[in-house]
């Protein structure tokens, strides 16, 4: 009987181990990938969809569409049993079932880094899916026209007022481009003609993409305030309430929109499944093994895969890493039954891109420092190379139209079907 290989996890790592396993195996395996959404969610895109510059379905590639043959599952892994080789899940249907494996890659990927501060939990918005983005999008829209109608000044400011916490590459591209959006939502209303719109971009570290090279920062800095961001540093939310946040210098901050971007940490089910981890991520060798269970691979966000390229630390949480640790798992899965021989992950990063929206971006392409024009082009083309379906429609949103009209789809305040009904 054909071997069973399972892939837990549709991100980056997940949809390219599954892929490269189709074609590696060529029938002689079964491969199953399992995941809690039917597409595969190009993340980088993201902020473009809650800014209204992109469609939400250009940046989600259908998962049993895009992989030939792998069986795809919907559900959520909830538990790993290594010893008894057995992955227990939860379906679409809200049903306990189990798969059985013989090669298991655990790619499941990160989730939201929630802070024990008082009011997150019950005032933040989250930004890692489409859900969020579509609602962040609707509650912009949403700000605004109840700001147009307010008779009270200070409700209006506030309403007008955005802060967004966390100037890493999500958070300052949500600040970028929803700048953008919203004085172009901002321009369709009379009423607000010269009412000023407050963005504010909020992270303790001395400075915005900390996690790049001083010069991005300063380009990506730059053009922040020339847009008229706030950007404070060494600065977070000490609380937050339904109408203000108060920040960690004392500041109290009138506002309605609070836009949670502090950072991610691995999905809970790596610590389920009781084995050492690293930083929170699974142990793996530069194999992308698990330590004492040869036929389990990990790779990805979840995954603390040693950095040969700088020995005694890992590899970041990145796209870009985990694309090519789950091709090479795919490989090191199919070199286990016999067929090639495994390799070690070694990767030497080759850059980094942050589309600020407009003609703006910033990059450095092997080394190589860009702003402006220049670096838009150098971005868009490589998300467009990198898009594993959608590429002309992504390449035609962003030809037609940088903002199309802002219509709210009634997500910002959910309907009961009894409020439904009653208001036929």
């Amino acid at each position: 009987m054909a071997p069973h290989i399972v892939v837990v996890g549709g991100g980056f790592a997940g949809f390219h181990a599954a892929r490269r396993l189709a074609r590696l195996t060529r029938g002689r395996a079964r491969i199953t990938l399992l995941n809690p959404t039917d597409y595969f969610l190009y993340l980088p895109l993201l902020p473009e969809v809650a800014a209204g510059v992109l469609e939400p379905r250009r940046v989600a590639v259908s998962l049993p569409a895009a992989l030939p043959g792998v069986r795809f599952v919907l559900g959520s892994a909830t538990h790993v049993d290594p010893h008894r080789r057995t992955v227990r899940f939860e379906d679409g249907a809200a049903r306990t079932r189990q798969l059985t494996y013989d090669r298991l890659v655990i790619t499941v990927g990160s989730v939201n880094k929630l802070l024990p501060i008082p009011g997150v939990a019950e005032h933040a918005h989250g930004f890692r899916g489409i859900p969020e983005a579509l609602y962040l999008r609707d509650h912009l829209i949403r700000q605004v026209e109840l700001a147009a109608s307010a008779d009270d000044p200070a409700e209006c400011a506030a309403r007008l007022t955005f802060v967004v916490v966390g100037a890493g590459y999500t958070g300052t591209e949500v600040a970028a481009h929803c700048r953008l959006a919203v004085a172009d939502i901002v321009s369709h209303q009379p009423s607000l003609a010269g009412v000023p719109v407050r963005w504010l971009l909020l992270d303790t570290a001395p400075r915005v993409l900390p996690e790049l090279s001083p010069r991005l920062s300063r380009t990506a800095d730059r053009v922040l305030r020339a847009r008229g961001v706030e950007v404070l540093t060494g600065a977070s939310v000490a609380a937050a309430e339904s109408d203000r946040v108060r920040l960690t210098d004392g500041r109290v901050v009138p506002t309605r929109t609070l836009i949670w971007c502090v950072g991610v940490r691995p999905d809970p089910l790596v610590e389920d499944l009781g084995l050492r981890t690293e930083q929170g991520r699974l142990v793996v060798d530069e194999y992308l093994t698990v330590p004492g269970f040869p036929d389990v691979f990990a790779c990805g966000d979840a995954a603390a895969v040693p950095d040969l390229t700088r020995p005694g630390r890992l590899t970041p949480m990145t796209a870009q890493h985990a694309v090519r640790q789950g091709a090479l798992a795919a490989r090191n899965v199919v070199a286990s039954f016999g067929i090639g021989k495994r390799r070690r992950y070694k990767h030497h990063d080759l850059g980094f891109l942050v589309d600020l929206g407009g003609p703006d971006a910033a990059a450095n392409p092997l080394r190589v420092p860009l702003s402006g024009l220049p670096a838009k082009a150098v971005t868009r083309a490589y998300h467009l190379l990198s898009l594993p379906a959608n590429r002309a429609r992504v390449a035609a949103d962003w030809l037609v139209a940088s903002h199309p009209p802002a219509v709210g789809l009634g997500l910002a305040s959910p309907v009961s079907l009894n409020d439904a009904i009653n208001t036929r």
